[in-house]
């Protein structure tokens, strides 16, 4: 088992995988992948689950500290995190910094 169904011990049963934002228990949405770059090397991930509402909040707030992040659909496997922002959702393919 891989994947998000391997982290959360399921394997097809997305609806129960809720955003990780603080209050919030609403259905996932999207992953937002990320890593700390002066501890991880680039096929360290670490994953926090966002619902529609979160996505921009969550990758923001890893964005800001200057780490990498990437975002994607549930159930695409991000297995490196490179420098920057990356989204690789089907509704929104962008690279870029924060200012």
């Amino acid at each position: 088992m891989s994947g998000l169904g391997a982290l959360f011990g399921n394997t097809d049963d997305e609806q129960e995988l809720r955003c990780s934002r603080a209050g919030c228990s609403n259905p996932a949405a999207a992953t937002v992948n990320w890593r700390n770059p002066k501890i991880h090397s680039e096929d360290r991930v670490k994953v926090w689950l966002a619902c529609n509402d979160h996505i921009d909040y969550l990758r923001d707030y890893v964005a800001t500290r200057n780490f990498p992040v990437t975002v994607a659909d549930i159930g695409n496997d991000v297995t490196r995190v490179q420098d920057g922002i990356l989204d690789l959702r089907s509704s929104s393919i962008s690279f870029g910094f924060l200012e």
